[in-house]
């Protein structure tokens, strides 16, 4: 079977809700990044098969198929390529990788944009249901949804505590976790781990015109104290804001192309796709799932945990990723080391692009070989993609 290679990777500095990126609307802040992506690898933009985009909340700005509109938007992309939306929730954008590298894989296509994007300021998380809900245009549960799942709400919020209950994480342990993506994340900025992967986007201040290129979400005077001091999201809980991802502004993109098209346009490629997989299971406790799909994910590249040299697991909540080392027996020293979506983000629909940006970037700083990627999904789906550094 044909090789699926990165060529290059590269996403936009997170903006805080209401924060930097508030004033760039969707459509143009995804262009930014395929402009990016095809500038930086030098790729003719008339080769590129296809777009893949992955969005969670495809309403008002985000919706009319927000990955065409951002290959319309793009000042290097032509009208004739084309682009596709996709939504499998917080895992959309890794998705639209994986979807990239089976076409290049199948020889059906030889060079794809894999990308995403979320403003999560100007289209608020789940309004692409609540505002049909209000007007009385129904409610996503149906009968039969309901008859197999009576009276079940399904709540990642709900999910993350019944992760920390069921792997008695403590508040203590979670702000501890919390704290350390901040230090990380912190770390990493200081000495320009991000520089390579960041796109710069123009933005308007009061003072004036100014490039935005560092992540507006980490907390530089972050302190346990002032985490542990944040009130919990359930009156019995043990998650707060503090360990759970921040709401983000972002995009990000993944060239992915053959080995055909390497010679052809002489590109050089940072990493090897190595597996691809995409597992599902309890929709209710939901965000367990990474779990079990790393396990078949390294059953099925004939590797074990050990093999891997760093991860990128969401931390969508603080119980996702600790409850994952617990369960893999990974080393805790190669996980999100350059801080996660709880110092960084989470832009739902342009995370999956993001970590996998942020992670082939980090093993060639580190000079390491093999990367694992995963993500809790809502629906209880989890994608797991390793990567080869070259």
């Amino acid at each position: 079977m044909p090789t699926a290679y990165i060529v290059d990777a590269v996403r936009t500095a997170g903006g805080r809700r209401g924060g930097r990126l508030a004033g760039v609307h969707p459509v143009d802040l995804l262009a930014s990044s395929l402009d990016a992506i095809v500038e930086r690898s030098g790729i003719d933009p008339k080769a590129v098969d296809d777009v893949v985009t992955g969005c969670v909340t495809q309403a008002g700005e985000q919706a009319m198929q927000v990955g065409r509109m951002g290959v319309l938007a793009s000042k290097k992309l032509p009208q004739s390529t084309p682009a596709v939306t996709i939504d499998r929730q917080c895992g959309s954008s890794q998705q639209a990788i994986q979807f990239a590298a089976q076409a290049v894989m199948s020889g059906t296509q030889d060079v794809v944009i894999a990308s995403g994007v979320e403003s999560m300021t100007r289209v608020p998380m789940g309004t692409n249901a609540t505002f049909h809900m209000k007007e009385g245009l129904g409610h996503y549960k149906s009968p039969g949804l309901e008859e197999k799942y009576p009276g079940v709400q399904f709540s990642q919020f709900m999910g993350a505590e019944m992760i920390a209950k069921k792997h008695d994480f403590s508040k203590d342990m979670l702000d501890q976790f919390s704290l350390e993506s901040h230090q990380k994340a912190i770390a990493a900025t200081e000495v320009g781990a991000f520089d390579n992967e960041i796109v710069p986007i123009r933005i308007e201040t009061p003072e004036g015109e100014e490039m935005h290129t560092i992540d507006e979400g980490i907390r530089f005077d972050a302190t346990l104290e002032g985490i542990a001091g944040v009130k919990l999201l359930a009156p019995d809980g043990r998650v707060t804001a503090a360990s759970a991802s921040q709401i983000c502004d972002g995009s990000s993109a993944v060239l992915v192309v053959s080995e055909e098209a390497l010679k052809a346009h002489g590109l050089t490629p940072l990493a090897r796709i190595h597996n691809l997989t995409v597992t599902a299971g309890d929709p209710v406790i939901m965000l367990e799932e990474p779990l079990f799909a790393t396990d078949r994910a390294l059953e099925r590249a004939g590797m074990k945990i050990e093999d891997i040299d760093l991860y990128e697991v969401n931390e969508a909540f603080a119980p996702v990723p600790m409850a994952w080392l617990k369960h893999t027996g990974a080393d805790p020293e190669k996980l999100n080391v350059h801080g996660g979506a709880i110092a960084l983000g989470h832009p739902l629909g342009a995370s999956g692009t993001k970590l996998m940006t942020t992670l082939v970037h980090a093993l060639k700083r580190h000079g390491k070989k093999y990367g694992l990627q995963t993500m809790c999904e809502g629906g209880g789906v989890a994608n797991v993609t390793i990567v080869e550094s070259l």
